[in-house]
């Protein structure tokens, strides 16, 4: 038999005859250390061959990485690898041959066939757990796990190529030059601490393969493999377009920190929960119907509302709605869906007796199965939803007026600035406000582009793309000012309720300082500006005192809290105890109260220098926190409101889940709750709102 040709160059030109005693009969893939064969033996027993690239036989590290692949092969060979029949580490051409298991791999499925439905889904994350389950009980970290190292067989997939080395997979190496797996299914710890790498790098690498059989994109996707290495570390994952009740799961699989990711088995308890037709069998065939799907919980983080009244565009909508994609589990345990999340025309008429009788009620006053995002003003709770604003009454959830709205999207709550309501028309350039006794329009105005838009002090700030602040009355909708604030190229404001001013901030390129900027809303006059040491982000006042959180500009977790006082100067910072990843907070006197991904929420005393305690929540990913001094007010993404003591720092009360059963898609937006009158108004992803009595969270 002549010599086979290949599609390579070089020395990969001509590929040998046979590998041992084994007949190379075509060529199946090539990858970063060698090349697939399929072959047959002398009893016609079909085999993958691998052999080692000519030019990377001469190099003794390759031979020892190889040594490494097939030593690793060898000892998880079982029902969910390919076994090992036979190998030679120390051939001219080193090769390794395994069982042929026929069928093509993920990532050639995905492109042929598109997306998987939800029950392949199910069945494909099920044995990519039962697999991950029996490689690293052996002791063995994959390191690379990716759609093209997944073959689907008949029996359930397979998890194929113990490789550590790609060098032709992308340009990030480590410091030696060598690959140490593929960027986009890669965890954040092999780019922060790649010696440092357990078997919880491969849950994340599952999770990362699960969103590409279900979307054909990755979590993290660019054409950069620096970008895709930055959000990784940094950014929240894209799960549009997985099943609602698999995005949890998939959620909590790809968890910054390796600790706070599933093991196998619990993946493996959890799938059971999700579904009754759980099953890892007929992997290939035809879509069957899934059951009720049955949520995990999750959040988004929103823009301030209630405690704070800030909307933004731009960069602020990037980092906020634009990440906002998704959601957390925050227990393996599966939540079943109660009576209590059936949506209704109006909420059920609770008792109007003092506050301590207030029984709850809950409503679904507008079809659209989306997240309301809700704040409170003029003794109405007022709540939008792309294309339309509604106004509620808080005592019994009844519509009292809905007004249609040019957006189709909702990056916040409708507010009320200037006596009048303002809805989030963050997608045009014609603003209006609306009378919020009847929902009629009061007035509207068009307005030049802008690329952020904030409501401080009953006035509008926009920011346009050159820098320029407007600044509009809100009862009028007329320009009062328009300039440039000195120090501030793209100023964009957050502001918070009793506070007049509005604070901006400018981060030094290397992060070491911050420029922070207060200014007056009504008439653009800067009122104090100062540089202060770290990179930091406005999160509330309270007395004299502005309070901010110091981020590490490397991996973007909030390191200290910072409380400036600018009547005086003063400036004190307190360093966290521990790092809490993407923090968002609140303030109350001079406590701080932080929730971060990984479902970490704490409370830091300012006045006593240090964290008063820390909770782990039920929930990976909780929204901004919200407080009366009693409790503090978390919400998920699926729908549950969780109250934790303020004092104790304790769970105290939680509401059950609502999701919409119907959806395949995980809300995007989920606000935080809106405390007012000794209640709790939530919203959730079925399209309700409701509301608790604060007072008794015991009896959510």
């Amino acid at each position: 038999m002549a010599p086979q040709h290949d599609t390579g160059a070089g020395a990969e030109a001509e590929l040998p005859e046979y590998a041992g005693h084994y007949r190379l009969e075509s060529c199946l893939g090539s990858g970063g250390m060698g090349v697939v064969h399929l072959a047959q033996s002398t009893s016609g027993m079909k085999l993958a061959v691998k052999v080692v690239h000519a030019e990377f036989a001469q190099d003794p590290e390759f031979r020892g990485r190889f040594r490494q692949e097939v030593a690793a092969a060898r000892r998880v060979s079982g029902a969910f690898t390919a076994p090992v029949v036979d190998a030679d580490p120390e051939a001219q051409r080193p090769w390794m041959a395994t069982l042929f298991i026929p069928g093509s791999t993920l990532s050639e499925h995905v492109k042929r066939n598109g997306p998987m439905a939800p029950g392949e889904l199910r069945r494909l994350m099920a044995g990519l757990a039962e697999a991950l389950r029996d490689i690293h009980r052996v002791g063995v970290v994959h390191r690379d796990l990716k759609p093209s190292n997944v073959l689907l067989a008949e029996d359930g997939p397979k998890v194929i190529d113990f490789g550590i080395s790609r060098p032709k997979d992308s340009e990030l190496r480590t410091e030696t030059g060598k690959l140490i797996g593929t960027p986009p299914f890669m965890a954040p710890e092999q780019f922060r601490r790649p010696r440092e790498v357990g078997p919880a790098a491969d849950i994340f690498a599952l999770g990362s393969v699960l969103v590409h059989a279900a979307t054909g994109r990755g979590p993290f996707d660019s054409d950069s493999p620096y970008v895709v290495a930055y959000q990784v570390v940094h950014d929240e994952p894209d799960l549009t377009g997985l099943p609602e009740n698999l995005a949890p799961l998939v959620l909590r699989c790809l968890a910054k920190e390796p600790e706070d990711r599933p093991t196998p088995d619990e993946l493996m308890r959890a799938l059971r929960s999700v579904s009754a037709s759980y099953d890892t069998q007929a992997y290939i065939p035809a879509q069957r119907a899934d059951a009720t799907p049955v949520p995990e919980p999750l959040r988004e983080e929103p823009e301030q509302s209630g405690r704070g009244r800030g909307r933004r565009l731009g960069k602020r909508i990037a980092l906020g709605a634009g990440a906002l994609g998704l959601a957390a589990i925050g227990t393996l345990t599966a939540l079943q869906l109660s009576d209590d999340s059936t949506t209704a025309a109006k909420g059920s008429t609770p008792s109007t007796t003092p506050s301590a009788a207030f029984g709850g009620w809950k409503t679904a006053p507008v079809s659209k199965k989306s997240t309301p995002q809700c704040s409170y003003g003029a003794g109405k709770l007022l709540c939008a939803q792309p294309g339309v604003v509604f106004a509620l009454d808080p005592s019994d959830g009844s519509l009292l007026w809905r007004h249609a709205v040019d957006t189709t999207r909702t990056s916040g709550p409708p507010v009320l600035s200037g006596g009048l309501v303002q809805p989030p028309l963050d997608n045009g350039r014609r603003l209006e406000a609306l009378d919020p006794a009847s929902g009629r329009t009061r007035w509207q105005r068009t307005v030049p582009a802008y690329t952020g838009l904030t409501d401080a002090g009953g006035m509008l700030l926009l920011t346009h793309a050159d820098g320029t602040v407007t600044g509009l009355d809100s009862s009028s909708g007329a320009p009062k000012w328009s300039h440039r604030i000195p120090g501030q190229q793209a100023p964009y404001f957050a502001s918070f309720t009793g506070d007049p001013l509005a604070y901006t901030t400018n981060i030094s390129d290397d992060g070491s300082h911050t420029r922070v900027t207060a200014v007056d809303p009504v008439t653009g006059e800067v009122r104090w500006d100062v540089r202060l040491k770290g990179s930091l982000q406005p999160v509330g006042t309270a007395g004299k005192s502005v309070f901010l959180l110091s981020v590490d500009k490397v991996y973007g977790a909030t390191e200290a809290v910072v409380r400036y006082t600018p009547g005086t100067g003063a400036s004190r910072r307190v360093t966290l105890p521990v790092r809490v990843e993407q923090a968002h907070g609140t303030v109350r006197g001079n406590v701080v109260y932080l929730m971060g991904n990984g479902g970490s929420l704490a409370a830091v005393d300012m006045d006593a220098r240090k964290r008063l305690w820390g909770l782990e929540t039920a929930v990976l990913r909780g929204s901004t926190p919200v407080t009366d001094g009693r409790q503090v007010y978390v919400t998920a993404a699926d729908g549950r409101l969780l109250a934790v003591d303020a004092r104790a720092g304790r769970l105290v009360g939680q509401t059950p889940a609502r999701l919409d059963s119907n959806s395949d898609q995980i809300s995007a937006a989920l606000p935080e709750p809106v405390v007012a009158d000794n209640r709790v108004y939530a919203a959730a992803p079925d399209g309700t709102v409701f509301a608790v009595n604060s007072r008794t969270p015991g009896a959510w």
